[in-house]
């Protein structure tokens, strides 16, 4: 008879929006023979939005999360514009435009100083007491503050156009609710000297941190190759928002660089993404349907975003584009510069807010085109902060949700996360004694890329983790508990 496996499990995962565990395979000698991300939430939104009409869903599905409310609102007003079969005033694309930067804006800070920076500027080993936002503020208060102060920039930007920070009603099918004011952009506008500056700091730390304490992480913190997948430009420009419109559409890139696809449409995803599930997990794997699920693995969000585009179209964030390069190569494959890729597209949105801020048609009156159900089906697409986000409805003749399907970005990075967990716990993990450190470090590699849960499977919270080393004979060799 084989000799039992062992089991580690992590649970819950912290510093994440929603809930997982980790559980780790053990062989008799104590090797790690895989490891495994499970998502143990499920909420259905797909569900019990049916019989709602479309013009709702955009507020329905902003409620799927209060992180990244602005990324749903906007991918299901996206889709509402296809249903009315309207183009929609360019201010209102333009405002659409800053909106999401503004959300790209507060969730990076969010990611980066508040949920993954404790870890390299606290110490991987560091009491878990102290090490979150709490400790950081105690060690570096001026840091955690501005860290809060360049998220609440990203928020205010969010309430000025919407009314409020979290759940704005404001983006609809046809364009936006209300224009935006003269006012309303001088204030924006006066806040972006500081943001620039809170973002500039964040980078230099963290690249001298690169430099002289990261090397390890670098190289087994999710590296390896895969896929990439995104959005792109016009003549590959960095691109957040549009979908296949106007030179724009989906590329798809290898780790070596090669296009494997371009200029492919969201309203045929399904034709080349597929999706594959788990008895383990809520959370599903999307792959590249051509390729096959191993193969076809990729993964989305900011560092994707950077390794599709030829470049970003701004002065300061194409200079960071170069120097990421410069380090990572011409696509990076190191998840744990997915926290680098943050604070590039952060000046990316800033310097692109400020271009917005600047065109004197920011602010013209005609935001909202108005028609009727004239198409019963439409997929619509944009780039949440973590990736891309898809959302595809079929609606009757009275323009009720017959059916829906939306694919998350945190999901597209699933088999991603799978392989770093794994990775981390091979390079670390003896098999002997379990230590704070390294589980830290083995839910950090999931923290590169900031997942949403809530997002994914369609309820934030704090469980205690009781982790237990059993060996193959059945006896307990070693306990972690967290209270």
């Amino acid at each position: 008879m084989d000799p039992p496996r062992r089991t580690i499990t992590i649970d819950p995962v912290t510093r994440i929006e929603g809930h997982a565990k980790i559980t780790i395979q053990l062989d008799a000698a104590g090797a790690v023979e895989t490891a495994r991300f499970h998502v143990t939430e499920y909420r259905g939104f797909e569900r019990f939005c049916e019989g709602r009409p479309f013009t709702e869903m955009a507020a329905i599905t902003a409620r799927i999360c209060g992180i990244c409310p602005v990324s749903h609102l906007l991918a299901a007003a996206k889709t509402g514009d296809k249903i009315l079969a309207v183009t929609i005033p360019p201010t209102a694309e333009k405002l659409r435009r800053l909106m999401n930067l503004a959300q790209l804006t507060q969730s990076h800070a969010l990611s980066f100083f508040h949920l993954s920076s404790p870890d390299f500027l606290l110490g991987w080993d560091s009491d878990p007491a102290r090490r979150n936002v709490f400790g950081l503020i105690a060690a570096d208060p001026d840091l955690a503050r501005a860290g809060i102060r360049l998220r609440q920039f990203g928020q205010g930007v969010i309430e000025a156009l919407g009314g409020r920070k979290i759940h704005a009603a404001w983006s609809v099918p046809g364009g936006v609710r209300e224009p935006l004011s003269e006012e309303t952009r001088r204030r924006i506008q006066a806040g972006l000297p500081e943001a620039f500056a809170i973002t500039e700091r964040a980078l230099g730390l963290f690249k001298t941190l690169l430099d002289t304490q990261l090397g390890e992480e670098l190289g087994v913190f999710g590296n390896f190759p895969s896929l990439f997948l995104g959005l792109v430009g016009p003549g590959g420009l960095w691109e957040h928002h549009r979908g296949a419109e106007a030179g724009c559409g989906i590329r798809i890139v290898d780790s070596a660089g090669a296009v494997v696809a371009d200029g492919l449409r969201e309203d045929d995803y399904a034709s080349f993404l597929a999706e594959a599930v788990e008895p383990w997990s809520y959370l599903k794997f999307p792959y590249v349907r051509a390729l096959g699920p191993e193969a076809g693995s990729y993964r989305v969000g900011p560092l994707a975003r950077l390794n599709l585009c030829e470049r970003i179209g701004t002065e300061q964030a194409d200079r960071e584009l170069l120097e990421l390069r410069q380090r990572g190569g011409r696509v990076v494959t190191a998840s744990f510069l997915y926290h680098l890729a943050r604070l590039i597209e952060i000046v990316a949105c800033l310097e692109q807010m400020q271009q917005l801020l600047d065109d004197p048609t920011i602010t013209a009156t005609h935001v909202r085109a108005r028609a009727g159900v004239n198409a019963h089906e439409a997929v619509g697409v944009s780039e949440a902060p973590r990736g891309t986000l898809f959302h595809h409805y079929r609606v009757d003749d009275n323009g009720l949700i017959e059916a829906v399907n939306l694919i998350i970005a945190t999901g597209q990075n699933n088999g991603a996360m799978n392989r770093t967990v794994t990775q981390i716990a091979r390079h670390y993990l003896s098999g002997v004694r379990l230590t704070e450190g390294l589980l830290n470090r083995v839910e950090a590699g999931i923290r590169c890329f900031d997942p949403c849960l809530s997002c994914s499977t369609h309820a934030a919270g704090q469980m205690p983790l009781l982790v237990e080393l059993v060996g193959a004979d059945g006896q307990l060799r070693d306990v972690l508990r967290r209270d």
